[in-house]
């Protein structure tokens, strides 16, 4: 029963994340020539400073309650940006001391990412 209560908290936070994100996207327009994505930016921002504030007062003494966190940290953060827990999880590695392991996770995930972005483009640009 333990497990559906963190599905189903998890499950409520990433539904509240995504509809926020769709809002700020909707409220926030494309700007520039380029069409520099301002939604996205701002969204990956907020989701970072939110992640870290949940985080930071997670850790404090009496914290906060593991269910809480997950509801905020990994359902609403991760249904508003996966960049904030990426970014979370760099800063972990980052505060225990492994700054090497820390700069190969963020430039692998951006190289492979990117890679596989336009992999995946190809592929279906090829396939139709």
């Amino acid at each position: 029963m333990k497990t559906l209560l963190e599905i189903l908290l998890v499950g409520c936070g990433s539904f509240v994340g995504g509809a926020a994100r769709f809002l700020v996207a909707k409220a926030l327009p494309v700007g520039g020539a380029a069409g520099f994505p301002w939604a996205t930016f701002a969204v990956n921002v907020a989701g970072c400073f939110l992640l870290g504030a949940v985080s930071g007062f997670a850790g404090r003494a009496g914290g906060l309650d593991p269910r809480l966190r997950l509801l905020l940290a990994t359902g609403f953060c991760g249904g508003f940006t996966t960049f904030s827990t990426f970014l979370g999880e760099n800063a972990a590695f980052l505060r225990s001391g492994h700054d090497t392991l820390a700069a190969i996770y963020v430039a692998s995930s951006l190289a492979l990412g990117l890679a596989a972005v336009v992999a995946g483009y190809k592929a279906m640009n090829w396939a139709t």
